[in-house]
């Protein structure tokens, strides 16, 4: 679902429920229909600087997908709470290295048979006309509930979250430094406390 003609700061998201039951699906899509994830894009983008229109998709999924997913891309064999999947070629926020991830062809992998090659070119190219494709953001609605519980806070709190967080990979952050994982939490909070509900 593309729209020609975004504004700076637009945000266009493909939403795609499927927990692989009935109620869970409807108990989602009840709870997005009171959260205004356009507007949390939008200010995710303010906050990091990133002054252009953008499209994602998020799939809310069942523990089941996810962990399948996250034994196929991360090599943990157990579900997690939210994956993302960056369709960019290098970072869209300026910020210190130590806290974002690394474009393929900045890694220091070897590249015996060829491996890096794919990367000479960009690995997305979204035409000038439509907003950038960001990627996609995969959360689980079970353990969502599980950690919401666990911290004693509302699911729309622990859901907007987990979506801030997949934003913010999918425009360059990585948790995978201590720096980059502290910068990453203190964005999530200040994007939560900012964000106003529907109704």
């Amino acid at each position: 679902m593309f729209e020609p003609g975004l504004e700076a700061h637009e945000a266009v998201i493909d939403v795609s429920i499927n927990t692989d039951n009935e109620q869970d699906n409807q108990a989602a899509s009840e709870l997005l229909d009171t959260l205004d994830i356009e507007a949390v894009v939008r200010q995710t983008l303010l906050t990091v600087h990133v002054e252009q229109p953008v499209t994602l998709t998020l799939v809310v999924s069942g523990d089941a997908e996810i962990q399948a997913l996250n034994r196929q891309y991360r090599h943990q064999d157990k579900p997690t709470d939210v994956l993302s999947f960056p369709l960019l070629d290098k970072p869209l926020v300026n910020a210190p290295a130590e806290w974002l991830w690394q474009a393929p062809e900045d890694t220091e992998e070897s590249d015996e048979e060829g491996e890096n090659e794919q990367f000479a070119a960009p690995l997305f190219v979204t035409p000038a006309e439509l907003g950038t494709n960001l990627g996609d953001i995969m959360i689980s609605w079970p353990t969502t509930l599980h950690q919401a519980r666990l911290a004693g806070h509302s699911i729309a709190d622990e859901f907007l979250f987990l979506f801030c967080h997949g934003v913010l990979h999918l425009v360059g952050y990585d948790d995978q430094t201590e720096a980059g994982y502290s910068e990453m939490v203190r964005l999530q909070k200040e994007l939560l406390a900012s964000v106003e509900r529907k109704g």
